[in-house]
């Protein structure tokens, strides 16, 4: 296997939370490797680029009272909007669609006019050109002793002296080896924590124009039938693109299940909605590098956050970070930053105590 020589920091995964602590540990003077299993940047911020704008396949939005996203949008120059609110909203059961006055489902919120992949494109671009590696899984993560970490792929092998694990904590534990040096508490804490978003289908409809707003409606709806439970307005703006999304459990998603949604559709706001120019399914529990096998069975989300995420490992080298394991708004894009920010510190702190290059 061909070695990679040695780096100050590697982080594994080039989501919000790995490229935030590449990006704080770059910006203090460290050299930061990013290794990333897929071709492209972004993880969980997925954005379908369209006439008029992007629609978010992953993560929408963002809300008042977020301060690290309201910092990155402002530092990569992403245009942010008021999610639509006005109208009325939709109750769908077997006995059919209701409509209720005022919109009780959709909260105040912002969203992105390029799409939240903007955010993580931004903080890639800011690095140096090398420093990220897409197509690059992680397999095998080894202490060293005292020569720090050794980060193993199919092709190649790097060292460290410290590992960012910027990946959802489950998956961290299906995928790279460990040789056995991680606690009991920790793998079966790793291994229980759900992935957010990782058992959810996303389902996006587009249409030529925002219709439902001529009719008062505001594009969101709870369904007690499916296969989407939850719709809102994912329109641009000025109402382009114009689309309407809603989340369905992956398991649903079967031969037919496009029609069903918008046979849904139609049925919440009307025949128009039912032959949507374009739908665009991300079945997220399909996603190699963001779901485990397991993803279906991983329920208690209390564990977000948990203690032991906070804890450094293998003698204080390998640091936890993306939103699963987040304090502060844990499963959102906030958490991802705040996880990225906090495994970065962890970093900083051991490299002041002695772990840090150069490598003996």
């Amino acid at each position: 296997m061909l070695s990679s020589g040695t780096h100050d920091v590697i982080v594994v995964g080039a989501g919000a939370a790995g490229l935030t602590a590449a990006t704080v540990l770059h910006e203090a003077g460290h050299e930061v490797l990013c290794l990333e299993a897929r071709t492209r940047v972004g993880g969980r911020l997925l954005s379908e680029a369209v006439d008029g704008g992007a629609l978010d396949l992953g993560a929408t939005w963002f809300w008042p009272g977020e301060r690290r996203v309201a910092a990155l949008a402002a530092r990569a120059g992403a245009e942010v909007f008021d999610q639509h609110l006005a109208g009325d909203a939709v109750l769908h059961d077997r006995s059919g669609s209701h409509r209720y006055p005022g919109n009780m489902i959709d909260v105040p919120s912002y969203r992105f006019a390029t799409g939240a992949q903007q955010l993580t494109s931004a903080l890639a671009t800011s690095l140096p050109p090398d420093a990220v590696l897409l197509d690059t899984p992680v397999t095998e993560i080894r202490p060293a002793g005292a020569h720090g970490v050794d980060v193993h792929t199919p092709e190649r092998a790097f060292r460290a002296a410290q590992v960012v694990l910027a990946v959802p904590p489950a998956l961290a534990l299906e995928r790279i080896g460990f040789a056995g040096a991680l606690p009991d508490d920790l793998v079966r804490l790793a291994r229980s924590t759900p992935v957010w978003m990782g058992a959810v289908a996303k389902v996006v409809a587009r249409y030529a124009t925002a219709f439902w707003r001529e009719d008062g409606l505001a594009g969101a709806a709870f369904s007690r039938v499916g296969p989407l439970q939850e719709i809102h307005d994912m329109s641009g703006a000025d109402g382009r693109p114009a689309a309407l999304f809603g989340f369905a459990h992956a398991r649903t998603v079967r031969p037919g299940f496009e029609d069903a949604v918008a046979a849904q559709l139609g049925a919440c706001f009307g025949p128009a909605a039912a032959a949507p120019e374009a739908v665009y399914v991300q079945d997220w529990s399909r996603e190699t590098w963001t779901a485990p096998r397991s993803v279906h069975a991983l329920g208690d989300y209390s564990v977000f956050g948990h203690d032991l995420y906070r804890r450094p490992f293998l003698d204080g080298r390998l640091h936890w970070a993306s939103t699963e394991t987040a304090t502060d708004h844990a499963g959102h894009i906030e958490g991802a930053l705040h996880s990225g920010e906090r495994a970065a510190r962890a970093v900083l702190s051991s490299a002041a105590h002695g772990r840090g290059l150069p490598l003996g």
